[in-house]
C-alpha cells in the first residue's frame, strides 16, 4: 500500500492517504486545510475513497473530516472512546480553550489561515469501533475496500487514541501514531481525557511491543522508526 502525505495548515498536522493497489483509498486525520488537496489528489490519481480514519478526536486532526465524508459519501471511523469529541471540538480541548467556546488558541490558529471557527461541521456518517470506557480494547482489523489496516487502541493522550498499522510493502508495518508517539517525544496527557497511567501502559505494552523496524509517521513532526525511539526517546522504557 502506498502512503501519501498532506500537511494541514493548522498546527502542521499530518494527513495520510492510504492507497491500495486497486485504487481504493482511505484518508487518515484530515485536519484544517487538507480537504481541497485531498480532493485534488484523489481526482488526479483516479482513486476511490472508502473511508476517513481518525487516530483520535482532537480538532487539529478532524477539522475537514465532515467535508470529505460528505464529498466522498464515506464513513468516518474512530475509536468509540473519542466519538463524543466530534460534537464539541473546542470544549473537549480544555486548557487550550478553557472557556469552552471558539476563542482560544485553536480558534486563533484557524483564523490565522483563513478558517472561521464557526464553520466546524460534525460528521454525520460516523462508525465508531471498539468500546468506550473499558480500558484498552486491543486490535481490530479494518477493511475499507482494498484498504486494510490494523487499529491498535493506545489510550493516554485521549481515551480513544489509536495506532494504525499499515502494510506498505516494507518488512514491518508502517505505524500511523497520531499524537501517541513523536520523534523524541510523546503526546501530552494534561488535556481532558488524557491519563498518565494509561499513557505509561500504552508506551510499555503497545509502543514498546511494535516491530523494531517499523517506520513511524506521527501526527506532527518528522517520521521516525521504532528502533530509534526505543533507543533514544526518554519517555519509552529502555530495552535491554
Amino acid at each position: 500500500m502506498q502512503i501519501l502525505t498532506v500537511v494541514a495548515t493548522v498546527f502542521a498536522a499530518r494527513c495520510s492517504v492510504l492507497v491500495a493497489p486497486d485504487g481504493d483509498c482511505a484518508v487518515v486525520d484530515p485536519g484544517a486545510g487538507t480537504a481541497e488537496p485531498v480532493r485534488e489528489l484523489v481526482a488526479r490519481h483516479g482513486l476511490r475513497p472508502r473511508g476517513v480514519l481518525l487516530t483520535h478526536g482532537h480538532a487539529d486532526h478532524t477539522w475537514d473530516a465532515a467535508g470529505l465524508s460528505h464529498a466522498f459519501d464515506v464513513p468516518v471511523l474512530l475509536h468509540a472512546g473519542d466519538e463524543y469529541r466530534l460534537a464539541d471540538p473546542f470544549g473537549t480541548l480544555g486548557v487550550l480553550d478553557p472557556r469552552h467556546d471558539p476563542r482560544g488558541p485553536l480558534a486563533q490558529a484557524l483564523r490565522a489561515v483563513g478558517v472561521e471557527p464557526a464553520t466546524w461541521q460534525q460528521p454525520q456518517q460516523v462508525q465508531p469501533f471498539g468500546r468506550a470506557g473499558v480500558g484498552r480494547t486491543g486490535d481490530l482489523d479494518l477493511d475499507l475496500g482494498g484498504v486494510r489496516v490494523v487499529a491498535r487502541h493506545a489510550p493516554g493522550h485521549t481515551e480513544g487514541s489509536t495506532l494504525y498499522l499499515v502494510d506498505a510493502g516494507e518488512a514491518d508495518p508502517v505505524v500511523l501514531s497520531g499524537d501517541v508517539l513523536f520523534a523524541g517525544g510523546i503526546g501530552r496527557t494534561d488535556l481532558p481525557g488524557g491519563d498518565d497511567d494509561a499513557m505509561l501502559a500504552t508506551l510499555r505494552d503497545v509502543v514498546a511491543a511494535l516491530p523494531r523496524g517499523s517506520r513511524v509517521l506521527p501526527g506532527h513532526g518528522p517520521a521516525t522508526d521504532v528502533a530509534t525511539e526505543l533507543a533514544t526517546n526518554p519517555y519509552l522504557p529502555r530495552q535491554r
